[in-house]
């Protein structure tokens, strides 16, 4: 079989599970295409995206505008690695630092490298800066966290599938109840070798936890207190996901005056990916001020493609898409449309139990255990409706869509939805 001929679903699907690890668990659909809200399957079915590819997808598929970015820079350079200079890579860290008020940038490819990179910058601070004995500092995370696979992000995972058999884990990390103030201090008053405290504004694997109102100006406010960094993981609640700019809001670009984000909770450090790029290429950063990124020098960390032209290009387009089109303002309007009709929806349907989220990221609670089926067989008949959702935590239904939705269109979904569910419950 010639690499380009069509494929059916069936043996598109054959080929990932003869030739590739099983190390996901894919809703059977095989997508061959995709434009704004929308992708279609090798046999030309349409559907509405419902999942932006863990909200890498924001800006919408194939943004005319970012992939015009990518082609133009790859027909001109596309790697030079960091042994020498190159004539984007500047720029774009002018932009973005400007774009989210911070001083310094630090490129990377991946979320999952961002946030190693994060760890790694906390951890130089406190040797370095606060004076915590070297190999002595630790870092606070929560409970339910998701913040990547590599070795040392799963060793402070609650996740026991990520986790088992892939000991021995790294230590220098306590974890506490997510959402849970008391905790945090009680950590932070009996420990002097805190660095930082690094949390998810909203836990979107978990199941779209959204933590207390002022909860993360407080957090903010504690760390501060006990010379400990604030470190914000926004790969999946960043770039206008949640109806604004960034889940913690901090000194930013946001032109939306209904904001109800603090600048009190702006974080030390900043970790983006996923739609970083809109989805069109892998591209994440850490951002900081001075006092925290100068502690990096030379040799101290890196990537060969980290901050490569081609990045660079394609997350300048993919911001000024979010500030150009107003997507954040998009996503907290019709964030609340949603959550309205399906909590009235919910009152009445006995499989629903819940419904939750902020801006664009949103869940519904299924009334099943978590180790049923029930989710998981909903999303299976939403896909044959014509939308793609995926579950998480067995009995949590995730949904994210493209932020360049517009209201018919969400408004035809949540149509769908409800239309599912309830002939799911017949």
């Amino acid at each position: 079989m010639a690499v380009l001929d069509q494929l059916t679903s069936q043996q598109a699907i054959d080929l990932e599970n003869k030739y590739g690890a099983h190390n996901y668990h894919p809703l059977p659909v095989v997508l061959s295409k995709g434009e704004g809200v929308y992708v279609w399957d090798v046999e030309g079915k349409k559907y509405y995206d419902f999942l932006s590819a863990y909200s890498a997808v924001n800006q919408g598929h194939c943004h005319p505008k970012i992939v015009g970015a990518m082609v133009n820079q790859a027909q001109t350079l596309t790697l030079t690695s960091r042994a020498f200079y190159n004539d984007m890579l500047g720029r774009y860290e002018k932009f973005a630092t400007e774009y989210f008020g911070f001083d310094k940038l630090l490129p990377m490819n991946t979320g999952a490298e961002a946030v190693e990179t994060a760890l790694k910058i906390c951890r130089k601070w406190a040797y370095e800066i606060k004076g915590i004995e070297e190999n002595e500092a630790q870092i606070i995370v929560c409970e339910n966290n998701f913040h990547g696979r590599t070795t040392t992000i799963i060793s402070f995972s609650s996740d026991s599938v990520a986790r088992k058999n892939f000991g021995p884990f790294t230590k220098g990390f306590i974890k506490i109840e997510y959402d849970n103030l008391q905790a945090l201090e009680e950590a932070l008053e009996s420990n002097d070798n805190i660095a930082g405290f690094m949390v998810e504004p909203i836990q979107g694997e978990a199941g779209v936890y959204v933590p207390s109102e002022g909860y993360l100006a407080a957090a903010k406010a504690l760390c501060k207190k006990h010379n400990v960094l604030f470190i914000a993981d926004e790969v999946q609640t960043g770039i206008a996901r949640t109806g604004r700019l960034l889940a913690t809001c901090g000194n930013c670009s946001c032109e939306d005056k209904n904001c109800s984000g603090s600048p009190e909770a702006k974080p030390d450090v900043l970790i983006l990916g996923k739609a970083l790029s809109g989805g069109a290429y892998p591209v994440s950063a850490v951002l900081a001020n001075d006092g925290i990124m100068n502690v990096i020098e030379p040799g101290n960390h890196g990537s060969t493609f980290g901050g490569n032209p081609v990045a660079a290009a394609v997350a300048i387009a993919a911001l000024e898409v979010v500030r150009d089109e107003k997507l954040a303002e998009n996503a907290d309007r019709l964030g609340k449309i949603f959550r309205q009709e399906l909590a009235e929806f919910a009152k009445e349907n006995e499989l629903v139990s819940l419904v939750r989220g902020k801006g664009l990221l949103n869940a519904i609670v299924i009334n099943d255990t978590e180790d049923s089926s029930t989710a998981w067989d909903i999303c299976i008949k939403l896909r044959d409706n014509g939308l793609l959702a995926k579950p998480t935590h067995g009995n949590i239904i995730r949904f994210a869509p493209p932020l360049v939705m517009n209201e018919e269109e969400l408004r035809d979904c949540i149509r769908i939805i409800k239309k599912t569910i309830t002939e799911f419950e017949k």
